[in-house]
């Protein structure tokens, strides 16, 4: 183990964050020089606080079965070659966990049954940033080509793991993005405070250099390429394009101008943030601004919000006001509903918990001017108003944040004619593979909206599906099954 004595003698301790007044002023990620650069002064004695536990249950937490302790071992040891190939050997892309990921690990990790938890995430980002650093992140090109041919449709991080693994098993991988540029939601979606687009660019060039080929804007399943073209051309195809139809709210006045989807606000604002110019933006200046939903796509648009100087910003949850601590019914390790902050809750804006918009009130122009809100409770299972609660807030743009329900079905999914679920994803099997032989499902695509360590499990799991496909069998790890549930789900 890494220090015998080092969860008795030393607590937890986090990276310092930029002073608000600063970080507000521009878009750089909330850590000085990066969150790995930040945190190396402590992160030896942090490491150290793991105690090696006979059954580490951190292993659990993680959908990507992250080999945690023996990577807090190596830092400890100041051996941090062989900490970034113990972290390589289970996640492609700690780079982006370490940033954006809320650790269930940390909440499995059995120091936390009675003390502050070892700080898994911020070990594993210094690792990584250490090994960019050092030069220990090289390109791992595939000794020999078998012969077959892959496509992934979609550049998230589901996507990204897929073709990253299938490149260094010997296939021809092509990764089509819709959107000009190649990440998916890593790019777009994730405000470069939360994590710099040089890290995601840093990963694809070294893809590049192996042998996965990117091909941004194409629309697979459009005039472009449609699906019997894709599938004539390749021998395998990965799904793994997300879960991008968003949640509406059809209540009274949904028709008024300045009511936007979050994926419509924050694209936006990251092109404009990464020097792009962006025709009739969506800006949150100098206006009041609600955003419904309590999320992490939510906190992203009070971030956001917050840059572009808006008047104010109220962020709004159906849910009640959730613990400071672990309620009863959520023991360890379970990954429970605390009270959380985020950079962005710390910046700006209030929270507003139990509440449910009745109505949009809008003005002589057709513009959003305020909203009809009501408290709410749970009773008897089902939600129930308030009397008396009613009230307005001032609202001149109204951001949805509550969570998608599935990839889009018109284009690729209806053109292939794949099985959907239940709750409108596409349908597969235990090997990720949908009701269409040769077609296989990664990522939020097949199992919804979820984490990003889930996308990248997913991809590394159908990578390996994909490999025993077409070859017969497979040396590639599968980390888990669809049907797969860790204890902090």
């Amino acid at each position: 183990m890494a220090d015998p004595r080092g969860f008795l003698k030393d607590g937890r301790e986090v990276a310092t964050r930029r002073p608000v007044e600063e970080r507000v002023n521009d878009w750089n990620e909330v850590y000085p020089g990066s969150a790995g650069r930040a945190l190396l002064p402590i992160i030896t004695t942090q490491a150290g606080r793991c105690m090696d536990c006979g059954i580490p249950f951190c292993h659990q937490g993680c959908p990507l079965g992250n080999i945690i302790p023996e990577w807090n071992d190596l830092v400890w040891r100041d051996d941090w070659e062989g900490a970034i190939e113990r972290l390589h050997a289970t996640n492609n892309f700690p780079e982006f966990t370490g940033r954006l990921c809320p650790a269930p690990c940390e909440t499995a990790c059995v120091l936390g049954i009675n003390q502050d938890p070892v700080t898994i995430k911020n070990v594993e980002v210094s690792i990584i940033d250490k090994a960019w650093e050092s030069g220990l992140v090289r390109p791992q090109p595939p000794e020999w080509l078998s012969g077959r041919t892959v496509a992934v449709v979609g550049s998230g991080p589901a996507g990204l793991a897929a073709a990253q693994q299938l490149t260094r098993a010997g296939h021809t991988v092509a990764v089509y993005e819709r959107a000009d540029k190649i990440g998916g939601l890593l790019r777009y979606g994730i405000p470069e405070f939360k994590m710099e687009k040089k890290h995601l660019d840093k990963r694809l060039e070294q893809m590049r250099r192996e042998g996965t080929v990117f091909r941004a804007g194409v629309d697979v399943g459009g005039e472009q390429l449609t699906a019997d073209r894709l599938r004539e051309r390749y021998d395998a195809v990965v799904l793994a394009m997300g879960a991008t139809e968003a949640r509406d709210l059809p209540v009274p006045g949904r028709e008024l101008a300045g009511i936007h989807q979050a994926m419509e606000f924050l694209p936006q604002a990251n092109r404009v943030a990464l020097g792009e110019e962006v025709a009739d933006q969506i800006v949150a200046t100098g206006k009041h601004v609600v955003i419904i939903g309590g999320g992490d796509t939510g906190a992203d648009c009070l971030g956001t919000s917050t840059r572009q100087g808006a008047a104010s910003i109220t962020q709004l949850e159906i849910l009640p006001e959730p613990p400071e601590s672990r309620p009863a019914g959520q023991p360890w390790p379970t990954y429970p509903m605390i009270f959380r902050v985020s950079s962005a809750h710390e910046e700006a804006g209030d929270r507003i918990y139990g509440v449910s918009t009745q109505e949009f009130l809008g003005d002589e122009h057709g513009n959003v001017r305020a909203l009809r809100l009501v408290d709410v409770v749970f009773e008897g299972g089902k939600l129930t108003e308030v009397e008396g609660t009613e009230r307005e807030i001032p609202a001149d743009l109204v951001l949805f944040a509550m969570g998608f329900l599935g990839p889009e079905k018109p284009g690729l999914v209806e053109q292939l004619g794949v099985d959907l679920d239940e709750r409108g994803n596409v349908k597969r099997d235990a090997s990720y593979e949908s009701s269409v032989p040769g077609v296989f499902v990664a990522g939020d695509a097949g199992r919804g909206q979820s984490l990003i360590v889930w996308a990248i499990a997913e991809g590394r799991a159908a990578a390996s599906a994909v490999d025993r496909f077409l070859t017969g069998s497979t040396t590639l790890p599968a980390p888990i099954k669809p049907t797969e549930r860790p204890l902090v789900v």
